[in-house]
């Protein structure tokens, strides 16, 4: 798997991923993100899923500093074991808003 999973750098701003264009909208990036992670095609990601992901695709500082974990949980906060695009998507992108304004 090849680019960055969290879309922001260490320094907190976009990054681009490989085969995102720098003015790619960060749901765009998330939802090509999404679509690499969730290898099997099912719509949803399990957390084995997303934690292989999180070990392989060189996360930036805010994620790394949260953990898969944690990233997880915060993306299936129903405790589900799988999130879906959609939450996917919405969540990564609050989250990059948060580490952005520094919250």
């Amino acid at each position: 798997m090849v680019g960055g999973i969290s879309g922001v750098s260490g320094g907190y701003g976009i990054q681009t991923m490989a085969g995102a264009s720098a003015r790619m909208p960060p749901e765009a990036k998330m939802t090509s993100l999404f679509n690499k992670i969730d290898t099997s095609g099912s719509g949803s990601i399990s957390k084995s899923q997303f934690v292989r992901a999180f070990n392989t695709m060189r996360p930036t500082a805010g994620f790394r500093a949260m953990g898969a974990d944690a990233v997880f949980s915060a993306l299936d906060p129903y405790n589900s074991g799988s999130v879906s695009q959609s939450n996917f998507v919405s969540g990564m992108t609050s989250l990059m808003a948060q580490f952005r304004s520094g919250s």
